[in-house]
């Protein structure tokens, strides 16, 4: 059923971004649509759900859904990479390295990665060619040699990964706001101090064993992040840092 949902709301995001559904728009009800893509109806709600995470439609159930103006929205629900989170907006992902280099782990590195040796990669990534965000991320030996071997201007890293057996299983997130430093104005082409949305995130495979640790740097103005809860499951923990 994981896949089917996957595939109902991939046909569903196209025709929207197509413009069968232009914003302000319905869409046929649930029964309508597991009758035209021959699924359960709680396949299509499943569907819908992870489009309302996205920004894409309303939240409302038991009615058909509206189309809401896109927004950049990245929703935690779903581990989705960079790449997949731009191209299902409609923007052209693209990424320019700064630096990948092998050296020892710093002391958080360290605790976070479980090992004394590192790659880190700083890159600015782009949407649509505009430079929205840093990522300066640190990666276990055995990972980065791998991300070392890749084209990381043209490639999405994770699906990269993903292809050669990696398993991104969980990820905690944390979010927070600071200023931009020096590097970071000339790398994003903004003011420094200007305002950037940051959010530290640590994936973990299958067993629990660290595959990246990454500190990200936000445009503000360029995307906002999407949490759901509910009584039965919250994946929102507020927190000082």
């Amino acid at each position: 059923m994981s896949i089917a949902y996957r595939q109902v709301a991939a046909e569903v995001r196209a025709a929207v971004e197509a413009g069968d559904y232009p914003p302000g728009a319905r869409l046929p009800s649930e029964s309508e649509l597991a009758r035209s893509y021959g699924v359960a109806r709680g396949t299509v709600r499943q569907a819908l759900a992870t489009l309302a995470s996205e920004g894409l439609v309303s939240t409302r159930r038991g009615a058909r859904r509206l189309v809401l103006a896109r927004q950049r929205l990245q929703g935690f629900n779903e581990l989705r990479s960079f790449s997949e989170w731009a191209r299902a907006m409609g923007e052209r992902p693209g990424g320019r390295v700064v630096a990948l280099v092998r050296r020892e782990a710093s002391p958080t590195e360290a605790e976070q990665l479980d090992t004394d040796r590192i790659y880190h990669l700083t890159r600015v990534r782009l949407l649509s060619g505009r430079p929205v965000m840093i990522e300066r991320t640190a990666y276990p030996e055995h990972i980065g040699a791998l991300v070392a071997s890749m084209n990381a201007e043209s490639e999405s890293i994770t699906q990269r990964l993903q292809e050669l057996g990696v398993v991104f299983a969980n990820a905690a997130h944390t979010l927070g706001a600071v200023v931009a430093t020096a590097e970071d104005a000339r790398l994003l082409d903004i003011r420094p101090r200007a305002p950037l949305l940051r959010e530290w995130r640590r994936t973990t495979d299958p067993d629990g064993a660290a595959l990246e640790w990454s500190e990200d740097r936000y445009v503000g103005e360029a995307v906002a992040f999407t949490v759901h809860n509910s009584v039965h499951q919250n994946t929102l923990i507020r927190g000082l840092t």
